[in-house]
């Protein structure tokens, strides 16, 4: 994902290129030695201190520029909109947060009443835990593929503005995917799928592997596209393609 977030900024993927030309050369400069740097040490034979060092190195070249265009991650059509840290660029956060801590909500959940700590968005401390053990770092794609392998259907979707896990990556992994199916999957096009006869995204689908975008949505696919994403979750639960 880390050498997609090159082509998210400096060419049309979603939108315009968003940083300057200097930072895009610079980058494309790195994309040789850091896609094999990282293919030796996390993937063909895991060197967590290799392992490490080639991601630090790389995502800081990837991701630098991109943050100090004061863009949201999650949504690269927008600004951020208040400190990324308390609210990961969207306030409304603020109130999912409020309305997950009332008592009432907190006892129809079930939270046990020895918890004391109010609800987080998002967990740095879990995350710190994550990336001290460098678990970001594990490739997942072989399950992937011994689910696909033992008839279990997949659907791998994305929002079309989405920065930090965009479909351009997303796509690059499936189309890669190594599985008895990945000739038919791979030989697709990509095609439109449809809300109310309107273009709702691109898809691409092959025994029981689906890969879509979500045109117009960021990360948080069910907010920005509430009714398209619910089509997408009622047509896939559904077993329909898309």
């Amino acid at each position: 994902m880390t050498l997609s977030y090159y082509d998210m900024q400096c060419s049309p993927a979603s939108v315009a290129p968003v940083v300057n030309i200097d930072s895009c050369v610079a980058m494309k400069s790195t994309l040789k030695r850091c896609e094999s740097w990282m293919k030796a040490s996390c993937e063909d034979q895991y060197d967590a201190i290799n392992c490490g060092a080639a991601y630090q190195f790389c995502r800081t070249i990837y991701s630098g520029p991109y943050h100090e265009t004061g863009r949201n991650p999650y949504d690269i059509s927008k600004q951020c909109e208040g400190n990324i840290s308390e609210t990961l660029c969207y306030p409304q956060t603020k109130f999912i947060r409020d309305f997950l801590d009332k008592p009432s909500v907190r006892s129809l959940l079930g939270v046990d009443k020895s918890i004391t700590q109010n609800f987080s968005s998002c967990s740095h401390d879990v995350g710190g835990a994550f990336g001290a053990t460098q678990d970001i770092l594990h490739p997942t794609k072989d399950y992937v593929a011994a689910l696909l392998e033992r008839g279990v259907r997949v659907l791998i979707y994305v929002g079309a503005y989405d920065w930090i896990c965009n479909h351009v990556g997303n796509e690059r992994w499936t189309l890669a995917l190594e599985w008895s199916g990945h000739s038919e999957f791979a030989g697709q096009e990509l095609r439109d799928w449809l809300v109310d006869s309107k273009p709702a995204g691109k898809t691409r689908s092959a025994q029981g592997f689906t890969f879509a975008t979500i045109a117009g949505a960021g990360h948080m696919v069910p907010f920005d596209k509430p009714k398209e994403s619910l089509e997408l979750v009622n047509r896939w639960i559904a077993g329909k393609d898309l």
